[in-house]
């Protein structure tokens, strides 16, 4: 019997720049339940863009980050035979947008020292430069799925 198709929830768009994207940035970033810590963190990232990259919209520096850090494909493990394969998928564009704010977001945590949205802006600066932790993520994930392309015959 087939399972019963989840319904992807409408996401409404942020109030300030009417963009869906900045809404999950901070669904992600948020902690414990605190909206308006991370909505705080998110303005004031996106305030920080703004003023490093001397842009009037930082959207755009923000989708150029996602770009980059977007994953194309990566390794889904699958038991065959008694033997587990890292085998290479192709993403789909929802996990690819979520994976990338995942690892922007990791990435700015992961340093120590600074207030979150100093670092969150600085790593979404880097991100669209191409340059960055996110991007050395996304560059070991494609070396991973690279690696493993003997066993792509194995892809479900």
């Amino acid at each position: 019997m087939r399972r019963k198709i989840n319904n992807k929830r409408i996401i409404p768009a942020d109030p300030v720049y009417n963009s869906e994207k900045v809404t999950k940035l901070m669904n992600y970033l948020m902690e414990r339940g605190k909206k308006n810590t991370a909505r705080t963190a998110v303005y004031g990232c996106l305030e920080v863009i703004k003023e490093k990259t001397k842009v009037t919209n930082p959207l755009e520096i923000l989708d150029t980050a996602l770009k980059n850090t977007a994953p194309q494909m990566e390794v889904r493990s699958r038991r065959v035979g008694g033997a587990n394969y890292q085998v290479p998928v192709e993403v789909r564009p929802e996990r690819r947008n979520a994976l990338s704010m995942k690892w922007i977001i990791e990435a700015a945590r992961s340093k120590k020292g600074v207030p979150i949205h100093i670092k969150l802006a600085d790593e979404i600066i880097a991100a669209s430069k191409n340059e960055g932790e996110a991007v050395r993520k996304r560059e070991n994930t494609h070396k991973m799925a690279d690696a493993n392309k003997a066993f792509a015959h194995f892809a479900w």
